[in-house]
C-alpha cells in the first residue's frame, strides 16, 4: 500500500512570550497519540515584530534548554533567520528585498547567535525564510551558506519572489497545508505549516491539534511520520 509521507512544521518557536514553546504542549499531545509523529521547528535567532524589541536566544538559556532536551525521534529544528523581520522597516520578510551580499551577513549573524547561545549543533541545514519570501541572491546565498533544504511555498503570490532560483538550489520543499488557509488532505507528500505566535489564525491551538488528530487516525493506515530532510 502507497504510504503518503507526512511533516508538521511550526514556525517562529521563540523566546516571545506569545509565540513560545507553549505550542509544543499541544505536539506533546499528539506523541501521545502517534508516538511517531515529526515535527520540524522553525526558530529565528533574534524575533523582531515591528515596533517590538528583539528577542535574541542567547539572552534565554531555559529556551535554549528546553530545546536541547526535545526527543530526537519527535522533533528536528531548522533555521527561520535571525531577525525574522526588519528591525524598525518591515514585520516578517528579513530575506525578501535583499541581495547576496546583505543577505551572507544575515546567514552570519544567525550562525553567531547560535554559537553564542550554544545550541548551533541542534539546527539541521533546513532553511524557511520568514514569510516564505525569499529573493534570487538570497537563494544563492543560503546555499553558499551549508543551507541544504530550502521550507518555501509554491503559492501564486509568493514563488515569483525566487525569481526561478529555488529550482536551482537542489532541494526545495514546498509546503502544501496551511491551516486553516488550506484545508487538510492527503497528499504524496504533506508538508503542514502551523505557527507558534498566538495572534496568528495559523496558531496551532487545541482546536486545530484536534482537528489534525481527526485527519491522522482517519487515514493512519497510508501515513508515514517523516522529518523534513526525508520529504
Amino acid at each position: 500500500m502507497t504510504q503518503n509521507k507526512l511533516n508538521i512544521s511550526i514556525d517562529d518557536i521563540s523566546p516571545h512570550p506569545k509565540s513560545s514553546i507553549k505550542v509544543l504542549d499541544r505536539c506533546f499531545e499528539l506523541i501521545e497519540d502517534f508516538p511517531d509523529i515529526k515535527f520540524t521547528l522553525f526558530v529565528p535567532m533574534a524575533y523582531t515584530r515591528l515596533n517590538e524589541k528583539s528577542y535574541f536566544v542567547s539572552k534565554y538559556p531555559e529556551f535554549c534548554y528546553f530545546l536541547k532536551k526535545l526527543p530526537k525521534s519527535n522533533f528536528e529544528i531548522g533555521w527561520h533567520g535571525y531577525f525574522h523581520g526588519i528591525k524598525g522597516l518591515s514585520n516578517n520578510d528579513e530575506f525578501k528585498s535583499i541581495g547576496y551580499r546583505d543577505a551572507i551577513g544575515v546567514f552570519n549573524k544567525m550562525y553567531e547567535e547560535a554559537d553564542k547561545a550554544n545550541i548551533r549543533d541542534l539546527f539541521k541545514p533546513i532553511l524557511r525564510p520568514s514569510a516564505f519570501r525569499m529573493s534570487p541572491g538570497t537563494i544563492l546565498a543560503s546555499k553558499d551558506r551549508q543551507i541544504k533544504v530550502l521550507a518555501l511555498s509554491s503559492k501564486p503570490n509568493i514563488k515569483p519572489v525566487y525569481g526561478g532560483e529555488d529550482v536551482n538550489h537542489g532541494r526545495a520543499i514546498y509546503y502544501n497545508i496551511n491551516p486553516p488557509f488550506d484545508p487538510l488532505k492527503l497528499y504524496n507528500n504533506m508538508e503542514i505549516v502551523y505557527h507558534a505566535c498566538e495572534w496568528d489564525k495559523s496558531y496551532l491551538c487545541k482546536d486545530k491539534t484536534n482537528e489534525l488528530k481527526e485527519f491522522i487516525q482517519k487515514h493512519m493506515d497510508i501515513i508515514e511520520f517523516v522529518f523534513m530532510e526525508d520529504m
